[in-house]
């Protein structure tokens, strides 16, 4: 089995900026947490898009779903932003006969506390085990884009 990863920026990509007075996405930080992470399993990277996930349109989602669509390959993990990671979930439930996970971080894969590691690790698990459909990879559960929702006020996702 091979894992396509695709990266579309979020926070889990974010980078100081300027001054370090903001973040702004910066090249994927995917490839360097496989390699401390040791991972032995056929993998490639798509570095597909850098934007927060504010930024996505819906061109960027047609385009993810395209490259989906048309691989070969049926396991993808994809990271994004946790703003509209439900959103983008949604619009990859139309990609048929594939298992697709999302996950992102609240923090910073850069960071040294951050969620990006664990998420990431969650879904490179989850999208070995589950069937064919779309998931989300987020504080240590999976979920299923139409029933989940992000608590802003308690930084996780949740089920609705």
């Amino acid at each position: 089995m091979k894992i396509v990863f695709i990266t579309t920026g979020g926070t889990i990509d974010k980078i100081y900026f300027d001054r370090k007075n903001r973040f702004e996405v910066g090249d994927s930080q995917l490839g360097e947490v496989l390699r401390e992470a040791n991972i032995t399993l056929d993998y490639e990277i798509i570095p597909l898009l850098q934007k927060d996930s504010l930024d996505l349109h819906e061109a960027d989602r047609r385009l993810l779903l395209e490259t989906v669509r048309t691989s070969s390959h049926r396991h993808f993990v994809v990271t994004h932003g946790t703003d509209t990671m439900i959103e983008t979930g949604k619009a990859l439930l139309q990609a048929r006969g594939k298992t697709i996970v999302l996950t992102g971080a609240m923090q910073p894969a850069r960071f040294r506390f951050t969620d990006a590691v664990f998420n990431i690790g969650t879904a490179v698990a989850a999208v070995q085990i589950l069937d064919q459909g779309v998931y989300l990879a987020m504080n240590g559960r999976i979920f299923h884009p139409q029933n989940a929702w992000k608590n802003v006020d308690m930084n996780r996702f949740e089920e609705t």
